[in-house]
């Protein structure tokens, strides 16, 4: 299965598609100016503790004050508490730990209002981005994810991922690891590691160990509300944790973000740095991929599966809900049992991707189709958990129920990915009536000729709807034929499914966008 990475900028930041075999599994948008994402480091201040909910807010530069609970402060919070006083205070000039004393650890039961007071200076990490009208959540048990492994500070325990199941391979990295790491710094081996040489691992470490004191160094001057240590863009992220020897595309249309993506693909996986592309071409790039055709499909409320089932997807505050329809999938050679099987295995896939693609969280409740042997709904049940195990969020499936829903629990750390996939018609207003198309080809023929003629403008490009794409270029001698016989001038014409039939924009040749009026 080939996997394409495939970057969109825009003036406010970037969009990022994953695609697998052409198909779109995750989308996601980073805005430039997006703070509180997750794993970002602050310095806040306690604005108020809550001892009926043994936790407290925290202001971190948030409109909302973000929410810290007792049992998210970590059990070394005293040690970082400690070490963040001192730092502040100019009394600590070492971002090692080898000679700093570890203070005993939190109590799992205890009381919050015995280990915090108001106004009190806090470093906190942001763990789930603000959703809906809630501020961040955020934890005191600082870590630094790197590709291999994570870092944590004011601890000497070396934890393995379980999905590293070679007791000779957990025994190398496990002695290798603790023979490299600082004194007081614990880490985590991430299942990337798994196989790959000491150099890497080495490099790996001493760049979050890099990071971590960066993050020191700042913190002597900082106000709070400071950012300390700042997570890696989304596109970057996907790169760490993803990028493997199935990847084959990475495509970024901008050459500043380019540029910066082939110098972290250099860093973190130097053989995968040829793969990196510019695209340069004049069509869009999610046009291009196909991309855009995708969203408006994908993201509605009934998605179509190429089985000929369907599901319907309904979002509500508490949770989402998702119904399988067979369609018209019915055969007179499968019984019905059968049929509500394939129906439901082609269901559990799409339902999968549409998780990742739209990022859901919390708990998502699935309606299959009715089915009475019990092996069938083990069969389902265990491709369900397959289909899921790609997914880099925590998710928990539990066995269909006697009335064939499904539960399942999504860790939810950012807000879901919505599309809106029906429009206002730009044209009619919602009122069903607009020019006939006719009227639109010919009001942007006497643009044309206003933008070569009147402007005199020498190469154009033209961005229109498949539908007046066609219009133009169909026949011979087509319209745009037409246009070359009588200006002198080729238009480059381009189609954009992104954009309404009634829409259109001229481009000059330098990439700029012409104002019309």
């Amino acid at each position: 299965m080939a996997n394409e990475l495939v970057i969109n900028v825009t003036q406010h930041g970037f969009r990022i598609a994953l695609l697998r075999d052409k198909g779109l599994i995750e989308y996601h948008v980073d805005e430039k100016d997006n703070s509180f994402t997750v794993g970002d480091v602050y310095l806040g201040t306690l604005k108020k503790i809550l001892p009926s909910l043994n936790a407290s807010f925290i202001d971190i530069g948030y409109k909302k004050d973000a929410f810290l609970h007792y049992s998210d402060l970590g059990p070394q919070f005293r040690s970082l508490n400690k070490f963040v006083q001192l730092v502040t205070k100019g009394k600590h000039d070492e971002h090692g730990l080898a000679q700093y004393h570890i203070e005993p650890t939190v109590d799992k039961v205890g009381k919050i209002a015995d280990v915090l007071s108001n106004n009190q200076h806090i470093l906190v990490q942001v763990v789930k981005e603000p959703i809906s009208n809630k501020g961040p959540r955020l934890s005191a048990d600082i870590s630094i994810a790197g590709r291999y492994m994570i870092l944590v500070p004011f601890t000497n325990t070396v934890n393995l991922s379980k999905k590293i199941t070679s007791s000779a391979e957990r025994n190398r990295l496990l002695r290798l690891i603790t023979s490299i790491k600082p004194q007081n710094f614990g880490v985590i081996v991430r299942t990337a590691a798994e196989g790959r040489e000491a150099a890497k691992l080495d490099r790996d470490l001493k760049d979050l160990l890099g990071k971590w004191a960066e993050g020191v160094n700042k913190l002597r001057n900082a106000a709070p509300r400071d950012k300390i240590i700042g997570e890696i863009n989304r596109a970057s992220s996907i790169l760490r944790d993803m990028l493997n020897e199935s990847f084959d595309n990475i495509v970024v249309d901008d050459r500043e973000t380019f540029d910066g993506i082939k110098q972290y693909t250099r860093k973190i996986a130097p053989e995968k740095e040829k793969i990196v592309r510019h695209y340069q071409e004049k069509a869009k790039i999610f046009e291009h991929f196909g991309i855009e055709k995708q969203l408006k499909m994908l993201f509605g409320q009934t998605v179509n599966m190429e089985s000929g089932g369907y599901l319907i997807i309904e979002h509500t505050e508490a949770m989402h809900v998702v119904d399988v329809n067979s369609g018209n999938k019915t055969s007179a050679a499968e019984d019905q049992e059968e049929m509500a099987l394939n129906v439901n295995m082609a269901a559990a896939k799409e339902v999968a991707r549409q998780i990742r693609l739209r990022d859901m969280g919390g708990i998502i409740v699935v309606d299959f189709i009715d089915m009475k042997d019990a092996e069938h709904k083990r069969e389902l049940y265990q491709k369900m958990k397959e289909y899921l195990k790609e997914d880099r969020s925590k998710t928990t499936v539990l066995p269909l129920s006697k009335f064939g829903l499904m539960q399942i629990t999504r860790q939810r750390v950012r807000p879901e990915m919505n599309i809106v996939t029906q429009e206002q018609c730009p044209a009619c207003a919602g009122t069903g009536k607009i020019d006939a198309s006719i009227a639109i080809a010919e009001q942007i023929e006497r643009k044309l000729q206003l933008v070569l003629e009147m402007q005199n403008e020498a190469r154009i490009t033209l961005f229109v709807h498949p539908y007046l794409y066609a219009y133009f270029t169909a026949g011979f001698p087509s319209r745009r034929i037409k246009w070359l016989v009588q200006y002198k001038k080729w238009v480059k014409l381009l189609e954009d499914s992104s954009i309404g039939v009634t829409e259109f924009k001229f481009f000059d040749q330098h990439g700029e966008e012409i104002e019309l009026t």
